[in-house]
C-alpha cells in the first residue's frame, strides 16, 4: 500500500470523524473527571488561558508522537509507525472532545479558544511552507523531490489537525452556554 493512499484514507477517516463529532462528543458524560477538573478551574473559563492549554497540549502530543516515531525508526519493525499515528490521531480528537465539553463561556469566546488553541498546527503549517519554499539541495546534483513530497504531506497533515481542532473545540453542541469569567 502507498504512502499516499494511506495519507489519503487518514484524510477521509479524519474529515469523516470531523463531520460525525457530535456522537462522539455525546459518548462522553460530563461526570468524566478530566472534563469535572477542567469545569471548576477558574482559569479555563478565560478564553485565552484555555486557549493557551490547548496549544500547549497539542504541541506536547505533537512533539511526544514525533519523538516516539523517531526512536522507533531505529528498531526494524515495520509498520508501528502507523499504528502510533493512529494513537495520536485518537489522543488529539480524545482531548479535543474533553476541552469541549469543559469549556462553559460564550460562543464567541469559545471561537476565540479554539483560535488560539489550533493556532499551533496553523503556525506549524506556515513554517512547512516556509521550508518548501525555501527548499535547496544539500549539494550540487541533490534531488530535492523526496524531500518536497515529505514537506507536502506534512503540510496536509498540519492544516487538516488545524481544521479538525478548530472544528472539534470551537462548535459546541450546547444549547445554552453561560457568560464567560474575566
Amino acid at each position: 500500500m502507498s504512502l499516499t493512499l494511506l495519507l489519503f484514507m487518514g484524510l477521509i477517516g479524519v474529515f469523516f470523524l470531523t463531520f460525525l463529532k457530535t456522537p462522539l462528543i455525546n459518548l462522553f458524560g460530563a461526570d468524566h473527571i478530566l472534563i469535572f477538573n477542567l469545569k471548576n478551574a477558574g482559569w479555563f473559563q478565560i478564553y485565552w488561558l484555555a486557549g493557551m492549554f490547548l496549544f500547549i497540549m497539542n504541541g506536547i502530543l505533537f512533539f511526544s508522537t514525533a519523538l516516539l516515531i523517531y526512536v522507533l525508526s531505529y528498531f526494524l519493525i515495520p509498520y508501528v509507525y502507523l499504528f502510533v499515528m493512529v494513537l495520536a490521531v485518537i489522543g488529539s480528537i480524545f482531548l479535543w472532545i474533553i476541552i469541549n465539553k469543559a469549556w462553559q463561556g460564550t460562543r464567541s469566546n469559545c471561537l476565540k479558544m479554539a483560535a488560539v488553541g489550533s493556532s499551533f498546527y496553523l503556525i506549524l503549517s506556515l513554517i512547512l511552507i516556509y521550508m518548501l519554499v525555501t527548499l535547496e539541495p544539500s549539494y550540487p546534483g541533490d534531488d530535492t523531490l523526496m524531500r518536497a513530497i515529505g514537506i507536502v504531506m506534512g503540510i496536509v497533515v498540519t492544516t487538516v489537525a488545524f481544521i479538525s481542532c478548530f472544528i472539534f473545540t470551537g462548535f459546541s453542541n450546547k444549547k445554552e452556554m453561560n457568560e464567560a469569567r474575566f
